[in-house]
């Protein structure tokens, strides 16, 4: 979603003429545009094209485009005519060119597909578990923590805020005041987080039954149900924070920002209150604005052409067919399905539908909830064109142009197929796009079973959606994720939003996602041989209710030590049990080598991986199945076909994406060795040897950090900073790496038998920086991978004398030591004792580390220095590094 309208982008390709809706009915090239934003209106008109003379390419575009209306629906497209003329030839010509539209875009009178009108069976498709059945372990550090988080994020938004411009704009009272960003009571996207809102309350209520969220969604409904019967909405259904004024821009091709896109939002959120909260006034609601936004689509056909229609879906309607198709699934009110497919944006799906890859230049987050809706048009029609189209565009985007995290898009558009490596920026993977993009792949992972689908998820959901939290800071999310070489989520263009003053669409899609954590870890397969699918490894426990079970998941926290993910499924019967299909995924990154699977501890035949692992018995309580899945280390290149950057590459470990913490060096060389020999893990031991060494200086703490460039390294006084997910806490961790056997612990003196005090031996070490394993900070105050007399310290009793304080005595030069000179004053190498400096100056006190390793934690040799790798996913604001330069 654009910060605001985004210019004309480019116009397609002639290819971008196919007109999905209209079959192409032309023999020769027509010049409409498929863009962007709304653009000039085409001049070629539903009656030209109709009356041109029918070639061997029309032919083959209906043959392709088949039955792309129900045949049920006639009577609500010709309800569609647009105005007659004059005389009553005129209204008979226009009203038997409408009619052949209709036909044109079934496919042609008579087709045999059109006339079976089938749809797919419900039971060909595999069913999501219902949120109200899955629960996920709330002592989970991982996706338990990420959705505690989220909550309490609902729980802190206030109702008098959220819906004030919406009783604004309605006439009615609005106590209190509105919120700030793009929910600012100027903005004119105004409206839209409020829709995200009710999807994200009523889907966290489902996964955690919280009374308070229920009130609190409740009394939003009740508010935006009273602002649509108010007078000034007249009865006529309309429901927006916005003026309808804003609908008058839109149709007349005039800038205005995508109220559409709005509008989907609150039809969504009432849609979901409905469906997943059960709402009931929720679903009138929507109803009526179906019909309300049904009257002027219909208005703008009759009083201009439905190229004038068309051509406004230039601007951003966000999922508007996919809301449309899903109420007609409940209403199955024909008029629903007639404005679903006038939504379907022609121009765009038309060029997946000839399997075009023509995404670049496209908004790609205007286009994606296109397809989104085709899925669910094909659900509820049965077209397999939409089928096509979607399958066609996941294989695009996946191999042409998505980053190693999953995600795609860059400035928020699509850039050239297999070209990522010069868009590699802060303005990465816009998270709306990941939030699609997992729809798209949960619907065909749904319709095939195929594992790749279910694989994607697991690696768009772990890297791109976990990572667009802070920690656990509630409402505190990013708009972009960035890919650039030494880059943070908090610098780039939004960086960080707040509770309050953000509301981006990435907040709307960010609170969503957190609250359906648990809705692609199980599916059923319904019908007389019951079967579950597991395909995301998630602690969580599932009321398996069609077959009285329930499974609890448990996994074992991964580390980068043990690389094995170890999964155990518990299985209780609430009845004797009964026979069911258990299928687990086997993830396509597993190794087989050490792959092992048990039921109630016997060993089964392992499946590859790839594939699903299935067990068919009587199930009861006590059954135990536990999976072992080695996970591996491995490199994979940038989408990017040119052979200057084969070589820039990204580290994963399994679904992991693994960041090294680096600013301005990304080069590693491997020399052709094995991953394993050049990343290697770090010892969850390595932890106890952080420290942070502190002094206080006129009341206020500094830390001892390394501050090192291309150029220099240099240690200096930095103020303590607050938290430990930023950069200046990592350059002011270090590793104290004991040297030498049977010393004592760094900076304690030994005793005698008889209790008193003896000179203190002290204790070698080297001082490793945290973000750089295998380098050491030398005497002369470098950076070095060599380790020699030069690299050691002593770590000495403070000079100072205070309690607990050390120094550190330059092991290769007796009697000097680290001297500080006040905030941001380099250290130096202090001589002479008392006569040359402070004995203050010299003393540190040895503090809790402000970063610690994360359990998966790999060390990383690079050309020039040492990298430490952590997941993308557990990082705030530190700077990182996705893709490394392998060539170096």
């Amino acid at each position: 979603m654009a910060s605001a309208p985004p210019p004309a982008m480019a116009t397609a390709t002639a290819v971008a003429l196919v007109l999905l809706l209209s079959s192409v009915a032309v023999v020769t090239v027509v010049a409409k545009e498929c863009t962007n934003v709304p653009t000039q209106l085409s001049s070629h008109t539903v009656r030209a094209r109709l009356q041109s003379t029918p070639g061997a390419e029309e032919w083959r575009w209906r043959e392709l485009f088949h039955d792309h209306l129900n045949p049920t629906d006639e009577s609500a497209w010709m309800d569609l005519l647009p105005l007659a003329g004059s005389t009553t030839a005129a209204a008979a010509a226009e009203e038997f060119d409408w009619a052949m539209l209709y036909r044109t875009l079934k496919g042609g009178v008579g087709s045999s597909a059109a006339q079976a009108g089938a749809t797919p069976s419900s039971s060909s498709f595999l069913v999501e578990a219902s949120l109200h059945d899955v629960r996920l372990d709330p002592g989970d550090e991982v996706y338990g923590r990420a959705q505690q988080t989220n909550l309490e994020y609902l729980l802190l938004l206030d109702v008098d805020r959220l819906v004030w411009s919406f009783r604004r704009q309605a006439g009615l009272p609005a106590p209190g005041a509105p919120y700030g960003g793009w929910e600012g009571a100027v903005v004119e996207l105004r409206g839209h987080f409020v829709g995200h809102y009710l999807s994200a309350a009523a889907k966290m209520w489902a996964s955690t039954h919280n009374g308070t969220l229920a009130g609190k969604m409740s009394a939003v409904v009740d508010a935006l149900h009273a602002c649509q019967q108010a007078p000034a909405n007249g009865g006529t259904g309309y429901l927006s924070a916005f003026p309808a004024e804003f609908f008058d821009r839109f149709e007349a091709i005039q800038p205005v920002w995508a109220p559409y896109y709005t509008i989907h939002k609150i039809m969504q959120g009432l849609l979901d209150q409905y469906m997943v909260a059960g709402n009931g006034k929720a679903l009138a609601m929507v109803v009526a604005m179906a019909g309300y936004f049904g009257e002027r689509v219909r208005s703008v056909i009759q009083r201009h052409s439905i190229e004038r229609h068309w051509t406004s879906l230039n601007e951003e309607t966000g999922g508007m067919n996919d809301v449309l198709y899903q109420l007609y699934a409940i209403t199955n009110d024909q008029r629903h399905l007639v404005l679903a497919h006038l939504f379907d944006k022609p121009c765009f799906l038309g060029l997946l539908a000839v399997q075009a890859d023509s995404l670049s230049d496209f908004h790609a987050n205007t286009h994606i909830p296109i397809v989104v809706g085709g899925q669910m048009r094909y659900e509820v029609t049965g077209d397999p064109l939409y089928k096509e189209i979607a399958t066609f565009f996941m294989d695009v985007v996946n191999s042409s142009h998505t980053y190693a995290t999953g995600g795609t898009s860059v400035s928020e558009f699509w850039f050239d197929p297999k070209r990522l490596a010069e868009t590699l920026t802060t303005e990465n993977e816009e998270s709306c796009t990941t939030y699609n993009m997992l729809k798209v792949s949960r619907h065909l992972f749904r319709w095939t079973k195929e594992i790749a689908y279910a694989d994607y998820y697991e690696r768009a959901l772990i890297n791109g959606v976990l990572s667009i939290q802070r920690g656990r800071d509630p409402g505190v999310m990013i708009y972009m994720l960035p890919q650039g070489p030494g880059r943070s989520k908090a610098v780039s263009y939004h960086g960080w939003g707040t509770q309050y003053d953000s509301f981006w669409c990435c907040y709307g899609t960010g609170i969503e996602s957190f609250s359906k954590l648990g809705d692609s870890i199980y599916f059923e397969e319904k019908g007389g041989k019951p079967a579950l699918y597991i395909v995301q490894y998630i602690p969580s426990t599932f009321n398996w209710r069609s077959v009285g079970l329930t499974v609890t998941q448990q996994v074992k926290p991964l580390s980068s030590s043990d690389q094995n993910l170890q999964v155990s499924l518990s299985i209780s019967a609430k009845t004797n049990g009964q026979y069911a299909t258990v299928n687990v995924r086997i993830p396509s990154w597993a190794s087989p080598n050490g792959a092992k699977a048990t039921l109630n501890d016997k060993d089964l035949q392992m499946a590859s991986p790839g594939t699903f692992l299935s067990v068919t018995k009587q199930w009861g309580s006590g059954d135990h199945l536990t999976l072992q899945l080695p996970i591996s280390l491995r490199t994979e290149a940038i989408k990017d076909d040119r052979p200057e950057y084969a070589t820039l590459q990204a580290v994963l470990f399994g679904p992991f994406l693994l960041a090294g913490l680096t600013t301005g060096d990304w080069d590693a060389k491997a020399g052709g060795a094995a991953v394993s020999e050049w990343i290697t893990p770090v010892p969850a031991s390595y932890n106890s040897q952080l420290v942070t060494l502190t002094q206080e200086s006129g009341g206020s703490t500094l830390v001892l950090s390394l501050l090192s460039t291309a150029k220099a390294t240099s240690l200096t006084m930095q103020p303590r900073p607050e938290g430990g997910g930023t950069d200046a806490a990592v350059h002011a961790t270090f590793r104290l790496v004991p040297q030498g056997q049977g010393a004592p612990p760094m900076g304690e003196r030994r005793h005698t038998t008889n209790g008193t005090a003896a000179t203190a031996t002290p204790a070698s070490a080297l001082i490793e920086p945290f973000d750089m394993p295998g380098m050491a900070i030398t005497n002369n105050l470098t950076l070095s991978a060599e380790k020699g007399p030069s690299s050691l310290f002593n770590v000495v009793p403070g000079l100072d004398g205070a309690p607990g304080s050390v120094s550190l005595e330059l092991a290769a030069r007796p009697g000097c030591f680290l001297v500080t000179a006040g905030a941001k004053a380099n250290v130096q190498g202090g001589c002479g004792g008392g006569t040359g400096f402070s004995p203050q100056a010299a003393s540190f006190i040895r503090a809790e580390p402000l970063r610690r390793y994360h359990p998966i934690s790999f060390a990383a040799k690079g050309a020039r220095r040492g990298f430490l790798l952590e997941p993308l996913f557990t990082l705030r604001d530190e700077f990182y590094t996705v893709y490394f330069n392998f060539g170096a």
